[in-house]
């Protein structure tokens, strides 16, 4: 593993596409597929696509130091942050209790806030040593028992939008059987369950995404980190398969690396220089897209790479 942190700038523009499926369901409108109320584009929050970020890593890398993970599913982080108290021998990670004085009156003695950053800084260190989501996105570990402080990670990402309006539609199921016997009884043994889907015929989605090497350096996120970064979004859709989210793929992903640590163009200047239009009032597949790159007068100090790119077809008279 590569641990020197990365020493330039990054950002990125994600196109993926989904087709009859629902790529990022709101919890709280009956998990429908998320919408701008004004506009109609779809949207998917940045924290679903870190979610399957995390998952590849967990599937490929097995869960192992340096590329642990430490939000996954049902995890107790409080438990996680005490296996660095636990490496580093830093106590129960209650700053009071573990004092062995206590005055005459009965009364624990005041915590040492200097003695208890330290503490919180070596913890620190150590999660993002050995979690890779922590040094890649950050994470708030300033639990009350196992402080390990908070991290600001270097990779962040804006929610996605649909390139124009999307419809999402509900569709009604029937599952042959029934739950339970009481069901059963009720149905007089027609046995029929009755369900609902929601999926967007399809939507061709954009993502924006930040680099910064002065926060990887803080870190430690390095140049393999940034390669199993560049993998998983690649691949996150290749493993996260489900009948709700129909068929999804990553269609491009476009890198602009600039040759300093701060940065030499506006993130907004390069990512203007892709634009994508709509070549069909309804489009039903990538080919209904026209994507076009601006490479004239790209700073030198900038390089453009594609990855992952889908070059769309002819669309069809």
């Amino acid at each position: 593993m590569t641990s020197t942190p990365i020493e330039n700038r990054y950002d990125f523009v994600l196109l993926f596409d989904v087709q009859d499926g629902n790529p990022n369901g709101d919890p709280d409108n009956a998990n429908l597929p998320r919408l701008d109320a004004q506009t109609g584009e779809g949207l998917v929050t940045d924290v679903c696509l870190k979610r399957k970020i995390r998952n590849y890593v967990s599937l490929t890398r097995e869960l192992q130091s340096p590329y642990n993970v430490y939000v996954t599913e049902r995890a107790i982080l409080e438990d996680k942050a005490g296996e660095a108290y636990k490496a580093l021998g830093l106590g129960t990670g209650e700053a009071a209790e573990d004092a062995e004085d206590v005055s005459s009156k009965g009364k624990k003695p005041k915590k040492d806030k200097r003695a208890d950053a330290d503490v919180a800084d070596k913890a620190r260190a150590w999660m993002c040593q050995n979690y890779y989501d922590i040094r890649t996105f950050g994470a708030v570990m300033s639990l009350k028992k196992f402080n390990a402080g908070q991290v600001r990670g270097p990779v962040q990402l804006t929610f996605s939008r649909s390139i124009g309006p999307v419809l999402a539609s509900e569709h009604a199921l029937t599952r042959m059987a029934v739950a339970t016997n009481e069901e059963a009884e009720k149905q007089g043994g027609d046995n029929r369950t009755m369900g609902r889907k929601n999926t967007v015929p399809y939507g061709l989605y954009r993502a924006h995404g930040f680099i910064s090497a002065p926060l990887a350096a803080q870190t430690g996120f390095s140049a393999d980190d940034l390669s199993l970064l560049w993998e998983a979004i690649e691949n996150m859709f290749e493993h996260d398969r489900s009948a709700a989210r129909g068929l999804m793929s990553v269609r491009g992903l476009y890198i602009f690396k600039h040759d300093s640590k701060y940065g030499n163009v506006p993130a907004h200047a390069l990512f203007e220089r892709i634009t994508i239009e709509r070549v069909k009032d309804v489009p039903r597949q990538f080919a209904d897209f026209r994507i076009t790159i601006n490479r004239a007068n790209l700073p030198e100090e900038v390089e453009l790479i594609e990855r992952a790119v889908s070059k769309p077809q002819k669309a069809a008279a």
